[in-house]
């Protein structure tokens, strides 16, 4: 994915992150088993289902979903790391690496995303990081770069061996939902089983994701977790007629049908609408601004179907100059902003600019979606500028 893609994405995302709690919102509804989780659709962020999903708890294995994309960030994937005795002797589920064997920081990856090695994690973070410390350090960097408020990382594989390690549901769907965005770690995710041939020696790595591998078809990655003091965690990630979801469960002794209950509802509720296309905007008809301002990305947002006959779409505009003003006049930039509400509750907005010649139309036609909803406009001309 392109860097101006993946910086539309988190765009959208900020904008929408910044808008008052939405309570329009059509519930989900399901029983999980789950001491905390939530339901988060991708591509805009949007909570679908949350219970406790801000609830700082232990974490387990998932930890390793931050480890596997500070490993593929790092350019050096295609790295020999040679493993130290202290990573050959890491407790718990293992690829039974050796000390001082030599092996491909991309096969560390995969060993460490499908069959948990925690030896692997120690592996990657000494690489990576220089140390088990740098690395925690980049992971604490890296948390606080993507917005998660109510984590702390104290190692790179998710054991019970720190007291200061932990996370909430939201926020490890908010690692996901980046994670995603990178091709490699979504290879490598959805990958159901990797072999490693090397000195001789064949290594087979099945994925531990039940969901991929046997019980979910629209399953397309995820990691596993469990230790004794976190119990059973687990994020996966499912995609249906263009809808990408991300779930999230920790201490879900029933994790498996909790997910799987939690994509099924979420698919049948919801669909994917374009809001607003990129390109000049059609319908202002004010003389100044017409046919000169433009979006500069196109919106789409998951919506339910009660959800789409109360949407209102707003569109606020500066005030135009008077003839005095527009001798050396540059418009502001942004010049206005669309906003989109549910009876009346604002869930969303995006920033519109305008050019001084016209340009042609860059949007693509109109999908019928707007015909078959509340199509609302509200023009608002002399909007005071707010710091």
């Amino acid at each position: 994915m392109s860097r101006r893609l993946m910086l539309g994405i988190f765009v959208i995302i900020f904008l929408i992150s910044i808008l008052p709690n939405r309570t329009y919102a059509e519930s989900i509804n399901v029983s999980v088993s789950a001491q905390a989780a939530v339901l988060m659709e991708q591509s805009s962020g949007r909570v679908l289902y949350g219970k406790r999903e801000h609830e700082p708890l232990r974490i387990a294995s998932i930890t390793k979903i931050m480890t596997a994309i500070l490993a593929i960030e790092s350019g050096k994937m295609d790295d020999m790391v040679k493993v130290s005795s202290n990573a050959a002797r890491t407790e718990g589920s293992s690829l039974y690496l050796r000390a001082n064997e030599q092996i491909r920081l991309t096969d560390l990856v995969y060993g460490l995303m499908l069959r948990s090695g925690n030896d692997s994690a120690v592996a990657i973070a000494e690489h990576v990081g220089g140390s088990l410390d740098g690395f925690v350090y980049l992971m604490n960097e890296k948390a606080r770069e993507i917005g998660m408020e109510h984590t702390v990382f104290s190692n790179p594989h998710g054991l019970d061996d720190h007291e200061e390690h932990y996370s909430s549901a939201y926020d490890m769907a908010l690692l996901m939902q980046y994670a995603m965005t990178n091709e490699q770690f979504q290879k490598i995710s959805r990958t159901k089983s990797h072999r490693v041939e090397q000195d001789g020696q064949l290594r087979v790595w099945k994925n531990k994701n039940r969901l991929l591998t046997q019980l979910y078809k629209y399953s397309t990655g995820g990691k596993t977790g469990f230790t004794k003091r976190a119990n059973r965690t687990l994020v996966s990630t499912a995609s249906k007629d263009g809808i990408e979801l991300i779930a999230v469960t920790l201490n879900a002794p029933s994790d498996w049908h909790d997910h799987m209950n939690l994509f099924n509802q979420a698919f049948d509720m919801y669909k994917i609408e374009t809001l607003l296309e990129e390109g000049i905007l059609k319908k202002i008809h004010d003389d100044f601004y017409k046919n000169k301002v433009y979006a500069p990305y196109t919106f789409s947002y998951p919506l339910s179907e009660k959800e789409k006959e109360g949407l209102e779409k707003e569109i606020t505009l500066y005030k135009p100059p008077t003839k005095e003003q527009m001798k050396n006049y540059q418009p502001p930039q942004p010049v206005g902003k669309v906003q989109f509400k549910i009876n009346g509750e604002t869930f969303a907005q995006v920033p519109l600019y305008m050019q001084m010649e016209k340009a042609p139309n860059k949007s693509k036609k109109n999908s019928s979606f707007w015909s078959r909803f509340k199509d609302t406009f509200f023009f608002t001309i002399g909007v005071k500028h707010r710091d």
